[in-house]
């Protein structure tokens, strides 16, 4: 079963390469998923121009099934952040690759900070665990101490979760992961920024849903919710960084 759980995974990514892509969609995220909590460090770093975002995750930070890694949601969100502070030097760093775990994630984060210090932290996971069953508790031990590692490098730290797929959602126990994702935010006083209910609540408006796309619109798909993503993302920053100030 888990191996036609991972085939569908991949199948919601595959789309022809020609396909055009989207002119900056309205994406309309629900206000209550966008509240973010203070993202002090992150603050800190926009009042000295200088902030560098390190982006941790599996397949779908480098963009798989759109129309390049260009269209990426860390991409897109870079470009939000330039646009939103026009003085700011904002380095964008990203690691991660397709079927990476929690803890391939965190051996990557531990590196990222050894060779350079981020100010905030984004860590995409749940979607591998979710697929393969693996042990939530190991799961949820891996994102504390993340955490604190992020916390030791005074940074912030946003974790997001899993993707919305109906049939991950049919096919695997998606809540007991999402628990410890909420489990650890409570914990350490990380923000969650939930890409699940994003993705459930614009398919439900019918703003984006890859998954029902037609196989000829996958590509301008995936890339519409790539750019929604980066947007959303954006905005949650800018209400951390508001808060903090």
């Amino acid at each position: 079963m888990r191996s036609w759980i991972v085939l569908a995974l991949l199948l919601l990514s595959a789309a022809p390469a020609a396909a055009a892509a989207p002119e900056g969609p309205a994406c309309g995220a629900p206000e209550e998923f966008l509240a973010s909590g203070p993202l002090p460090n992150t603050a800190r770093a926009l009042r000295r121009n200088a902030l560098h975002v390190l982006v941790i995750g599996s397949a779908s930070v480098t963009g798989p099934g759109g129309s390049g890694p260009s269209r990426a949601y860390p991409v897109q969100l870079e470009r939000q952040l330039r646009r939103a502070n026009p003085g700011a030097s904002i380095t964008m760093e990203v690691r991660g690759g397709r079927g990476l775990t929690a803890a391939d994630h965190l051996a990557l984060i531990d590196g990222a900070i050894a060779d350079r210090r981020p100010n905030l932290v984004i860590w995409q996971g749940g979607t591998v665990e979710a697929v393969r069953g693996t042990d939530v508790g190991e799961m949820l031990n891996l994102l504390r101490a993340g955490a604190e590692r992020a916390a030791t490098a005074r940074a912030d730290l946003i974790l997001m979760d899993m993707q919305w797929s109906r049939f991950l959602r049919a096919n695997a126990d998606v809540e007991s992961y999402r628990d410890a994702m909420r489990s650890a935010v409570a914990a350490t006083g990380a923000a969650l920024f939930s890409r699940y209910d994003l993705m459930r609540a614009w398919a439900e408006a019918e703003t984006v849903d890859v998954e029902r796309a037609p196989r000829e619109r996958r590509t301008v798909e995936v890339d519409k919710l790539n750019d929604c993503l980066g947007q959303a993302l954006a905005a949650f920053i800018a209400r951390g960084v508001a808060e903090a100030r």
